[in-house]
């Protein structure tokens, strides 16, 4: 399997590929922004904060997390580009998994694809404007809030292909109780 996408925002200007003999897409290691677009099949460039205005007109978007759904997350000091995730599993209303790269470090780096990680809104409207993520480092929930715009459905709003994730964006059993346990505790 080969995927060739151009990168911009992120990094320099080059192309994404995963190598035939790569196992999946989660050997990846790399930005957040060229690992959403092949792990959801949403086609949006640029910084990862600037997706939600780029899919407008484009793609559906909304407040409600769907399986394949992009969240991208708000710039801020923290994130200075933003961040992007693709949603694998909606465990309840105000948690869901996420896969995604470029959040935790892996063997003292960071860029590697992690697959199911607890993501949980915390916004005071229940509206997914304001979430935590579970980091690899402190090995539970983070305790920054980061808010985000929403998510991005990988439907056209106009005549088009839906985009197809990547069938690696969740195991076949992923950890629930964890990822509630992580986001209520």
């Amino acid at each position: 399997m080969r995927f060739k996408l151009i990168i911009a925002g992120l990094c320099a200007i080059g192309t994404f590929s995963v190598p035939a003999r790569a196992a999946s897409l989660l050997d990846y290691v790399g930005q957040c922004v060229p690992f959403a677009r092949a792990a959801s099949g949403i086609q949006i460039y640029g910084d990862a904060w600037t997706w939600w205005d780029k899919a407008a007109g484009v793609y559906q978007r909304g407040e409600t997390p769907r399986s394949g759904a992009v969240i991208v997350f708000a710039r801020t000091a923290r994130l200075p580009l933003g961040h992007v995730a693709v949603i694998s599993r909606v465990v309840d209303r105000r948690v869901v998994m996420v896969t995604h790269a470029n959040w935790s470090r892996q063997n003292g780096e960071r860029g590697h694809a992690e697959q199911d990680v607890t993501l949980t809104d915390v916004s005071p409207y229940n509206d997914w404007s304001e979430v935590k993520v579970w980091y690899r480092d402190m090995e539970g929930l983070g305790s920054t809030v980061y808010p985000t715009y929403g998510f991005i459905y990988g439907k056209p709003v106009a005549r088009g292909t839906a985009a197809r994730p990547a069938p690696e964006l969740t195991r076949r059993n992923p950890d629930y109780v964890g990822a509630l346990i992580d986001a209520y505790r």
